[in-house]
């Protein structure tokens, strides 16, 4: 069992439940039902607080305690205990130095709470563990601070090492510098693509908050070496503004890669005017990213390559002309390449990758040099379901993007650009605006154009024949207009005779809502933005997250009904894609089948005239008291008949929404290929 805590630690029902490896909702039952729970030590009464020690205890005792993997879990609250960001920060770092062989002390932690911590968590880890417990803490460090802290997803740092890898074929560059490291996440990327036992590159980084420099040169060193085991020359991290107080003035690297901050205005304009970084023309205040592009190229050796991350309007703004004109110019820049939504913070924009090139003394641009523009924000052909966001595919990025690099420097012989990639001569691109957003120069594709366009028509011929043969179905039901009314029941009423229960869903906790892609497992949160702009789930949460929310969404399984409580976007239906958490106004019904039928239940609750009965009518963004909605009064059989009626009037509707999809991509696609005249004479 892991040593006992410090008496100060305390912990919400949220962070019981992860610890203890149970549900949500096991907790909440666990503190009504047993007298002997732990007494809340803070906190307020919809969010109580308790000391850790004691929970610890009452779970042992009653051998509830999760021991298998969960001794890394004990340690993060204990860490967090300790201090604000910044403590906790240093404290993991001290905790990762010590892994690598030095003793705590020599950490900066030589009494108290924080070194116990640090040799509890040695003990944790065990002799070869540090390496994964490390990454545990730092984990969970970047995940509660996610809102102060930018990293640059693993799959993105491994997309731009093979970018820069396509661009120097053959070649491991003898020292790779970057110039706002953050966590260290692309120098991790270039040392485990590089990387061989002594032989690796050299890896430079200088970051500007001193707490994530620290960890960075931590983590790099506990990845990159074993003990007595160097992969290469190691890493070399150091702290400071690397814009005014450039860390590495007299280095050059073979290669650059930079996740730079955006948009910042104070980024020393003023100061550094006369700076000989500026040898493609002095950054206006409102283009700090092409002060880093230049401060980039200024650290690369002749013939030396970079990959920089860069928002959209970094190759679009007016202020920004001069200096991109001087990059073509100049045969600095190679490629900008754009990058689906989604990819890294901030999740909604079209990220890009510029391909940086230091030329050789004498080198220039020439009249018939190119630069080669990489689509791939929206792939051809590829929608994400319900129009929402679409899907990154990292693997097929991860072969797409270096193709095109390596096919535009000459890698790939006898091969042109890869589809969803062109290369336009800079002459073309010296214009007033030197606009170098990819999408305006990529072309569509025509023959991937002219299939999406033949198996569109396909499509909608299938959605047509599907909507006639359903209409004729539903129009030959026999309905009686003059009958009597049947009899019909509340929810509420059917809740208190536990035909089904309402389960509501709820903000999640702050820190545990993600955006941009979801791994494997993750759960997505729907909420009624979601609904209203008929999109798939933009965000989501971890399973665990998820499963160990007491106060936080509800969370759907198969055959759960769904009622969305808002007169905006009022609607109900039978969830099949589970698990789904579900957001404020959203309900969950979860029934017994066998007494009552969930296609029944969902097509009684849609019912236009139901949700304006159970609102409250106060305005366009009044909500609808869920547990008023009416039901009819009738036995399973006759639900169940009445359940596939409302089931075909489900894929009736659902039809007819693809087919106006499909009808608008139709009316788009042919008037693209008109107005390029590709009608026959045929």
């Amino acid at each position: 069992m892991p040593a006992a805590p410090e008496p100060s630690v305390s912990v919400t029902l949220a962070e019981i439940a992860r610890l203890a490896g149970v549900g949500r909702a096991a907790v909440s039952n666990w503190r009504r039902r047993h007298a002997s729970f732990p007494e809340p030590v803070g906190g307020t009464d919809t969010s109580p607080q308790f000391a850790l020690t004691d929970v610890q205890q009452w779970l042992s005792a009653r051998g509830k305690l999760k021991e298998a993997g969960s001794r890394l879990e004990w340690l993060w609250p204990q860490f967090e205990a300790l201090g604000d960001r910044d403590t906790t920060g240093n404290l993991i770092a001290s905790f990762g130095t010590a892994a690598l062989g030095r003793d705590p002390a020599d950490t900066g932690e030589r009494s108290g709470p924080r070194r116990r911590v640090v040799e509890e968590a040695l003990r944790a880890a065990g002799p070869d563990g540090g390496r994964e417990a490390f990454a545990f803490l730092l984990d969970r460090w970047l995940t509660a601070h996610v809102r102060q802290i930018s990293v640059t997803p693993a799959p993105l740092a491994r997309l731009m090492v093979a970018a820069l890898a396509a661009s120097r074929p053959g070649t491991t560059p003898r020292t790779v510098l970057d110039p706002a490291c953050g966590a260290g996440g692309l120098l991790l990327a270039a040392a485990r693509h590089w990387g061989t036992p002594g032989d690796g590159p050299r890896l430079l980084g200088q970051e500007r908050d001193p707490v994530l420099a620290r960890l960075a040169a931590v983590r790099l060193a506990l990845t990159t070496a074993d003990v007595g085991q160097p992969v290469g020359p190691g890493a070399d991290i150091r702290a400071g503004d690397t814009l005014r107080a450039d860390a590495w003035p007299d280095e050059t690297a073979d290669a650059v890669l930079s996740n730079p901050p955006f948009n910042e205005r104070s980024w020393g304009q003023e100061e550094l005017t006369t700076d000989p970084r500026w040898v493609y023309g002095h950054p206006p205040r409102t283009e700090p990213e092409l002060a880093w592009v230049q401060h980039v190229l200024a650290h690369l050796a002749p013939g030396g390559t970079a990959v920089v991350v860069l928002p959209p309007a970094a190759a679009a703004r007016r202020a920004g002309r001069r200096i991109r004109a001087a990059l073509l110019r100049g045969g600095a820049l190679r490629a900008v390449i754009a990058l689906p939504p989604g990819a890294a913070p901030p999740h909604a924009v079209a990220l890009q990758l510029w391909l940086l090139y230091k030329p050789r003394p004498g080198e220039t641009a020439g009249a018939g040099s190119s630069l080669l523009f990489v689509d791939t924000a929206r792939p051809a052909g590829e929608e994400a379901p319900g129009g929402g966001k679409p899907v990154i595919d990292w693997e097929s990025l991860g072969v797409a993007v270096p193709a095109a690099v390596g096919a535009h420097l000459g890698a790939t012989d006898g091969a042109g650009p890869p589809a969803g990639s062109t290369a336009v001569p800079v002459i073309d691109l010296l214009d007033d605006q030197v606009d170098l957003t990819p999408a305006r120069h990529v072309p569509a594709a025509a023959v991937a154009a002219g299939r999406q366009l033949r198996d569109s028509w396909r499509e909608f011929g299938a959605r047509l024949r599907e909507l006639r043969e359903t209409a004729e179905v539903l129009a030959g039901l026999p309905l009686d207009h003059d009958g009597p009314d049947t009899r019909s029941i509340t929810v509420e009423e059917l809740e208190r005779a536990g035909a089904l229960t309402l389960h509501s869903g709820r903000t999640p906790r702050a820190g545990t809502v993600q955006g941009g892609q979801a791994p494997d497992g993750a759960v997505p949160l729907l909420t009624v933005a979601d609904l209203m702009a008929s999109r798939s789930p933009a965000a989501w949460l971890t399973t665990a997250d998820a499963a160990a929310e007491p106060d936080g969404p509800a969370v759907t399984a198969d055959g759960d009904v769904v009622v969305a409580g808002t007169a905006r976007a009022f609607d109900a239906w039978v969830e099949r894609t589970a698990p789904v958490a579900l957001g404020p106004q959203l309900h969950l019904l979860r029934t017994d089948p066998a007494v009552l039928d969930p296609w029944f239940l969902a097509g009684c609750l849609r019912a236009p005239a139901n949700g304006r009965q159970a609102g409250s009518h106060a305005s366009t963004a009044s909500r609808v008291n869920v547990r008023r909605l009416r039901v009819l009064r009738l036995p399973p059989a006759e639900q169940r008949r009445y359940g596939e009626v409302f089931r075909q009037l489900h894929l009736f509707e659902r039809s007819l929404r693809e087919a106006g999809r499909l009808g608008g991509g139709l009316v788009a696609g042919m008037s693209d290929s008109l107005a390029a005249g590709r009608l026959t004479a045929d």
